[in-house]
């Protein structure tokens, strides 16, 4: 309740009022303590305040948007570069067949080049993967017929996995997965190294070129 302001400032004033003046301007102050505005008894109303920016969950116990050293958000906000992305991320984790397939892909196809292109290969796998074009998980993308040559007979060579460039493809292949940094091959779904020259190439529209790559929509 309001705390009353006005005070007589003498008592023979405050003799000569009535009990019903003084009932009367008890009743008034009451209700100026209510109008709207004031810091008496009505509540405020308070706007809702809505979260701009899309929560991306974590998969339990495969992977998450925490580096748990840091315990920062792993995210293009919160690194200065992809190459300060990829040092922070944790790669302390077991892989899911899935991710095992695009961590491999990037491995095989692109270890020796720089981190953007390790990216783009990794993008390409994910397009693919939700293209309708192409099979609808990473491995059935990577072990489709004819369009990884690392693949030999439906099987995936074997991989040092105590290596730093496996680690940085487990990296890239987290970073990829969850969206954490824009690769410069976008929505491409096709790339060659540029010492070959496929036919398929004059019908696609080129999306960039990374070192010894170039990637194609």
């Amino acid at each position: 309740m309001s705390r009353k302001t006005h005070r007589y400032t003498t008592v023979a004033v405050a003799a000569t009022l009535s009990l019903s003046l003084a009932s009367a301007e008890m009743s008034s102050a009451f209700a100026q303590a209510l109008e709207p505005g004031e810091n008496g008894a009505a509540e405020q109303e308070v706007a809702p305040i809505f979260i701009s920016r899309e929560i991306v969950q974590p998969i339990p116990g495969e992977l998450g948007a925490v580096d748990a050293d840091a315990g920062q958000v792993l995210d293009e906000a919160s690194a200065g570069s992809l190459r300060e992305l990829v040092m922070r991320t944790d790669t302390g984790f077991e892989l899911s067949e899935q991710m095992h397939c695009l961590a491999g892909a990037v491995y095989f196809e692109s270890r020796g080049e720089p981190l953007a292109g390790q990216l783009a290969v990794a993008q390409v796998v994910i397009n693919r993967a939700e293209s309708s074009r192409f099979p609808e998980s990473y491995c059935a993308v990577v072990f489709q017929r004819a369009q990884f040559s690392f693949v030999k007979n439906g099987q995936m060579p074997r991989i040092k996995t105590g290596s730093e460039a496996w680690r940085r493809a487990k990296a890239i292949a987290r970073i990829a997965h969850e969206g954490l940094w824009e690769s410069e091959a976008a929505d491409a779904l096709f790339f060659h190294a540029k010492y070959v020259n496929p036919r398929w190439n004059r019908e696609k529209v080129a999306r960039a070129t990374i070192n010894q790559h170039i990637f194609y929509r």
